[in-house]
């Protein structure tokens, strides 16, 4: 089993200077990778204790800055809110900056007034998700590049856009319908679920094995843990790893109140 954290760029505790902490003990204490989330603008009821969300990308970059070794984790971004290309070029640049660190989580989304704020139809989010990541892989790694979208406004006729990426970007997909599981099939290099007890993700993971056997193929569960009770956690390990599960990406179970100190030191604890 591997172990990765959320860094603490969403709720009332964000800062920049926790980020940037965070980052290096979760290096110096030989953990994989460290991970932020996203939303862009929400709807004030529905996050009446804290709406903060640092962006993710700029987040994840001045992690990098400050270590060298730990992988960089979206978990996830919502990519058919986003144009592609723009997307594209940050993720290539952060990728390049951190030496080949980035682990692409990505997802269709569910927040339909976040999507009606930035103009993007929330019926097509699951097309737009295909064509985006096609438009963006095609850009990684086609010079001059074509493509021909539907979805997606955008002309690309004998264009280039460089840098590409140092190396391929894992990408591994959030989600559990079966939309989501049939996309990760086809195209993901990893499961990144969230939410599911053992007893839920067991059946998603079976199907997940049985379409992508690859040993490349990797899986993976957000847990929440409130950071008191190092048993529970280890717990919460041995029931997944016990249907597969290989990484596991441990964030606090309230960001606004948990202390996040004694939560990636639990989570180093697992290592070794």
């Amino acid at each position: 089993m591997k172990y990765g954290i959320h860094l603490p760029h969403a709720g009332d505790q964000a800062t920049p200077a926790l980020v940037r902490r965070h980052a290096e003990r979760a290096e110096a204490l030989g953990l994989e990778d460290v991970w932020v989330s996203e939303h862009i603008i929400v709807p004030r009821d529905k996050f009446p204790r804290s709406p903060l969300f640092f962006d993710p990308v700029l987040s994840l970059t001045w992690a990098a800055a400050v270590t060298k070794r730990v992988k960089l984790g979206t978990s996830v971004l919502v990519l058919p809110m986003r144009h592609p290309l723009p997307l594209a070029k940050e993720l290539a640049t952060l990728h390049n900056f951190s030496e080949g660190r980035l682990i692409l989580g990505a997802g269709s989304g569910w927040l339909e007034p976040e999507f009606a704020a930035l103009g993007v139809p929330f019926k097509e989010r699951g097309r737009r998700l295909d064509e985006g990541l096609a438009m963006m892989r095609a850009v990684w790694s086609e010079d001059p590049v074509t493509f021909k979208s539907r979805y997606i406004p955008s002309v690309i006729e004998g264009m280039t856009m460089t840098p590409m990426p140092v190396s391929p970007i894992p990408l591994w997909f959030g989600g559990s319908s079966d939309a989501a599981i049939k996309r990760t099939i086809r195209i993901g290099d990893g499961w990144h679920g969230s939410g599911h007890t053992p007893a839920e993700a067991a059946p998603l993971i079976d199907r997940l094995r049985a379409g992508r056997p690859s040993k490349d193929f990797t899986v993976s569960m957000r847990v929440q843990w409130d950071g008191t009770d190092r048993g529970v956690l280890r717990a919460l390990v041995d029931s997944y790893a016990a249907i597969g599960v290989e990484h596991l990406l441990i964030a606090p179970q309230d960001r606004n109140v948990d202390d996040w100190d004694a939560v990636i030191e639990g989570a180093g604890a697992l290592v070794g």
